[in-house]
């Protein structure tokens, strides 16, 4: 797998940060952060950050996950803190591309792209228009 660009790694360039603690059941076998742990611990990040700019969804509109990927870069540990960092790559008709970047101890731990669609419970619709400004603010920073 080629490695994350570089460009991603930096956490000023993400609008929007949340404060993990991680739990003590978050430790796999080796006494590091699992990566499932870590899996639930970005949707919960996103699923946060989604709430704020998608006033709304998920009672006549629902954002669905239409693709997840995560490059993990570093192992984390228990009990220090993670600092997940968000931001969109891109703004679509009806879907957002959305990087998260998890750090402990200023040094990245993972990356996070996910692809969530806007629909109507059964296809997809264009953002409304009132969301537009909302999710512009949420683009990474060059």
């Amino acid at each position: 797998m080629a490695k994350p660009d570089p460009a991603l790694l930096n956490p000023a360039r993400y609008p929007r940060a949340l404060t993990v603690l991680p739990r003590y059941a978050d430790l796999d076998t080796n006494v590091h952060l699992n990566n499932v742990a870590l899996g639930a611990m970005f949707e919960d990040a996103r699923a946060r950050c989604m709430d704020v700019i998608a006033p709304g969804a998920g009672r006549d509109l629902a954002l669905m996950l239409a693709s997840y990927s995560v490059q993990f870069i570093s192992q984390g540990a228990w009990p220090d803190p993670l600092q997940f960092h968000a931001g969109l790559l891109r703004i679509g008709t009806s879907s957002l591309e959305v990087v998260q970047l998890a750090m402990q101890k200023d040094r990245p731990v993972a990356l996070a792209t996910t692809v969530v669609v806007l629909t109507d419970g059964t296809r997809p619709t264009p953002f409304p228009q009132d969301w537009r400004a909302s999710l512009g603010a949420l683009m990474l920073r060059p």
